[in-house]
């Protein structure tokens, strides 16, 4: 079997995954492990980033007295979890596939460290055969960090472990121009790197059970894009679509996001999803910004800065804006921001960003 790629992230949504009454939905679930099952077979290594556990979780336990929000999903997500990943466990048993529960929280991403133990964990998993089955640990997840939901948890996982692809299966059949519902709207089913598109047509309408929504999609796969990496997005309620798009098939109904050939690398992958996690910024002069966009690979010096804004110490994440206000990228600060301050327009040898840990957008 000649396949599409040879290392994805597959990510299943809430609605692929619960039934109308809120429930798990496991022939849902079952239809999703037979096809990784049938593709892993063939030699794919798959990340599978799944939903659910909520859903999971509300099927076992009735509550006592009504929680605020956190705490009922809390309640649910905790019990949840262990039903869930019994759930795959066993339906990928069926066909001799072993699956480990991987759970993590988004200030995982923030620090290099734990983001190199986890990449070692899933390239350890994956190198014996394992499926890791990722989830955000909703039981402990502070709200104010919590990911946008699964489908920016799923790009990080595939930005850091250097996949080919992102898929991400969903309960429509791709990105429309306008809301699915609307017979008017049309399926666009190819956006190349770059290409405009009417970010204001796309459906906002978030999704019943999840948090995320269409607009949250089309943005994450633009960066991955951007990255190197393919990213498709189809209805996961479909049986063969996975396989469908793993298999080139021409029939398949589905939005593919084109890569660019260039790939980011090492900490530039890391810094590329390190906006949420910038402890300041600085503002740089029209020529700082022409050097650092110019072809040739340029440090942003402490010369071209002339405003600091925030508290950071050396080998935090900043952002760096033009003098517009707009952003230009992210790096590693090599001073802290009091330093910076001090020395700003001054010509010292040392840069406050190298270009090895600097992410231009």
């Amino acid at each position: 079997m000649s396949l599409l790629y040879n290392r994805i992230v597959v990510k299943v949504g809430s609605n692929v995954l619960t039934r109308e009454d809120g429930m798990l939905n496991v022939t849902g679930m079952a239809k999703i492990v037979d096809q990784i099952a049938s593709l892993r077979k063939a030699g794919l290594q798959i990340i599978l980033v799944t939903s659910g556990a909520v859903a999971a979780g509300r099927a076992e336990v009735e509550l006592q007295r009504k929680l605020d929000p956190v705490s009922s999903r809390q309640l649910w997500s905790a019990v949840g979890q262990v039903k869930l990943i019994n759930r795959y466990a066993d339906l990928f048993r069926e066909y001799g596939v072993i699956c480990a529960q991987v759970l993590t929280t988004k200030e995982n991403f923030s620090d290099r460290l734990h983001y190199l133990n986890m990449r070692n964990c899933m390239t350890t998993l994956l190198e014996n055969g394992v499926v890791p089955v990722v989830n955000e640990n909703d039981t402990i997840s502070v709200t104010e960090l919590m990911f946008t939901d699964n489908d920016e948890l799923s790009g990080l996982i595939a930005s850091m472990m250097d996949m080919e692809a992102l898929i991400i299966l969903t309960n429509v059949e791709g990105v429309f121009s306008g809301s699915p519902d609307d017979p008017k709207s049309q399926l666009i089913s190819s956006v190349k790197h770059g290409e405009a598109i009417a970010i204001e047509a796309i459906s906002g309408k978030k999704s019943n059970f999840g948090r995320g929504g269409m607009l949250t999609k089309f943005h994450i796969a633009s960066k991955l894009a951007g990255q190197g990496i393919s990213v498709h997005i189809a209805n996961g309620a479909k049986s063969n679509s996975l396989t469908d798009i793993l298999n080139n098939n021409k029939e398949a109904v589905h939005t593919h996001f084109v890569p660019v050939e260039k790939k980011s690398t090492g900490v530039r992958k890391w810094l590329a999803h390190s906006d949420d996690f910038a402890k300041g910024e600085v503002i740089i002069n029209e020529g700082a910004r022409e050097a650092l966009l110019s072809d040739k690979a340029i440090s942003l010096l402490l010369v071209g800065i002339i405003k600091v804004e925030g508290f950071f110490k050396e080998g935090d994440i900043v952002r760096v804006k033009n003098i517009n206000g707009d952003l230009l990228g992210l790096g590693k600060a090599s001073y802290s921001s009091e330093e910076s301050l001090k020395e700003m327009g001054g010509k010292k040898p040392k840069p406050f960003i190298h270009y090895d840990y600097l992410y231009l957008l």
